[in-house]
């Protein structure tokens, strides 16, 4: 029976993940992905089945967890944002080599237009490199039904499987036509339990086996009817779209059409044959994908001299950012629509921390010190406490990736910066923030770290953060000094007590952790509405 529902392309997919039987959602929150893990811990079929649902420590932890779920035989979704396959990528591509057993689907949310992200990576490369099959969506109803072949695929293949989105296809909404859902796997282990060991010998096997069966994903790319050819009477222009570029093209034509012969990429290895086929008829291929040039790189060496390429890499797009159905209406030819001046009346809001955050206190106590160190740096990383670089803190002085606070602050102090001081965040610090501060004890590091605790995961949404409580016996557990293990409640009233423990630690001759702990102040006011309303 097919019902309808009204969903996100992150809840499409995590329904069509729930309904293709997973045992378990594997995932590190991060947008645009968050909320595809948040939809499966909602659902009443993940408390029936009690299918796995909570947070992994980080990226690498959830690929690794699914894939020992998939050796089992059964089922795994893992979930994370682009940057999360640069954590997962040592698993993720040693996967293609030991395959899959049970279906494995690793979705990444890729960020174009950094809306909340560092860079604008994309994951499609991540796929190709790795020679296993990467699908795209174009629209909700795709996230939902695609998610359920993928799942098959990877069964029948014995090989991971990637699914991309990206912003505007995670966070928009559409009507979506719903199944039932089907039965977990049983337990089973693989038929060949030699690959799953990745002792040279056997991988040198598994390598010249991946390089042929890559040959038949190609091929399923072509056969399977996702990549669809779709006629146009006007040869003068083919038009290659991939993903949600499909839409934005035809946002433009929703009338009359689209005129042009289009080739619809939905599945990836890249269906070469088709790509013939359009050049045969058109001597101008546009190309229109979101993210990075992957395709059109690609094309590169497979059409004769006589077939003009276009796209991002010409200029005919843009180089960099979203697309939008208006920029593709001007690589397709069509006059621009009628377009408004920018309000005068409202003005952009500066992200800034929240009224009430214990990170604005923090950073409050922290400057009053630095400044009395005019060569002292302070290294941030990735989370709320990253806007400690803006006004009115101006408090940070490097954000590069997770985790990068520590290691940098470690390097820093032995090329002679002191203070060098790390700040970091709870959920961070176990993410990415743990083998760094090893490395600095191990070396007595002359480097303080501060471990902004609170005591959530507070840039995507107040998820749990895998520290919480634990935070001070890790830090001992690593090695650090009791005596310069400190714990400060970030407050107004705290600021005189608070100003002398930092600068107690930074004169410390070696590696102290000081631990700034106060409950987020969104979570905390979620809490007190859950309690008044018991």
């Amino acid at each position: 029976m097919l019902n309808k529902n009204l969903l996100l392309g992150d809840e499409a997919l995590a329904l069509g993940a729930l309904h293709a039987g997973i045992t378990g959602v594997y995932a590190y929150p991060g947008t645009p992905s968050t909320e595809i893990t948040e939809f499966i811990q909602r659902q009443s079929l993940t408390k029936e089945r009690d299918i796995h649902s909570e947070w992994s420590c980080n990226e690498k932890t959830a690929m690794e967890s699914a894939l020992g779920t998939s050796y089992a035989g059964k089922r795994a979704l893992v979930c994370m944002k682009h940057v999360g396959m640069n954590v997962c990528a040592d698993a993720f591509i040693n996967s293609g080599v030991t395959g899959a057993n049970g279906g494995l689907v690793v979705t990444a949310c890729d960020d174009p237009s950094m809306h909340s992200s560092q860079n604008e990576q994309d994951s499609r490369f991540y796929a190709d490199f790795a020679m296993v099959p990467c699908f795209e969506p174009s629209n909700q109803q795709e996230a939902y039904d695609l998610v359920h072949e993928a799942f098959d695929y990877s069964e029948k293949f014995k090989i991971p499987v990637l699914m991309r989105l990206t912003t505007r296809m995670a966070h928009s909404r559409a009507v979506v036509k719903t199944g039932e859902a089907r039965k977990e796997n049983e337990l089973h282990y693989p038929d060949n339990p030699r690959q799953w060991v990745t002792l040279p010998a056997n991988s040198i096997v598994r390598g010249k086996q991946l390089i042929k069966d890559f040959e038949e994903f190609e091929k399923q790319s072509v056969e399977m009817g996702h990549n669809v050819m779709i006629d146009g009477p006007d040869y003068s222009m083919g038009i290659i779209a991939c993903g949600i570029g499909y839409n934005y093209l035809m946002e433009n034509f929703q009338e009359e059409g689209c005129p042009y012969p289009v080739l619809k990429i939905t599945q990836y290895p890249f269906p070469r044959a088709l790509a013939h086929e359009l050049a045969r008829k058109c001597k101008t291929i546009l190309v229109i994908e979101e993210g990075q040039p992957l395709v059109e790189q690609k094309l590169a060496g497979v059409f004769d001299s006589g077939v003009k390429i276009r796209g991002r890499l010409d200029g005919t797009l843009p180089r960099t950012g979203e697309l939008t159905p208006d920029c593709v209406r001007a690589a397709v030819g069509l006059k621009p629509h009628e377009t408004y001046d920018a309000s005068q009346v409202a003005v952009p809001r500066p992200p800034a921390l929240c009224q009430g955050c214990g990170h604005r206190d923090f950073y409050t106590a922290l400057n009053e010190v630095v400044k009395d160190y005019p060569q002292a740096r302070v290294f941030g990383d990735i989370g709320c406490y990253t806007l400690g670089w803006l006004a009115p803190f101006h408090a940070i002085h490097s954000t590069v990736e997770m985790g990068a606070s520590l290691t940098m602050s470690i390097g820093a102090a032995q090329a002679g910066v002191w203070p060098s001081i790390a700040v970091i965040g709870d959920s961070t610090f176990t993410h990415s923030g743990m083998t760094g501060l090893l490395d600095a004890v191990n070396i007595n590091a002359n480097m303080t770290l501060c471990i902004s605790d609170n005591l959530t995961t507070g840039m995507t949404g107040g998820q749990d953060s895998a520290g919480t409580g634990k935070l001070e016996k890790i830090c001992l557990g690593i090695g650090v000094d009791p005596a310069h293990l400190k714990v400060i409640i970030p407050l107004p009233a705290n600021y005189k007590e608070m100003e002398k423990i930092i600068r107690e630690e930074l004169e410390y001759k070696g590696t102290s952790v000081i631990i700034a702990r106060r409950e987020c102040i969104q979570t905390a006011r979620r809490h007190a509405l859950s309690k008044n309303k018991k």
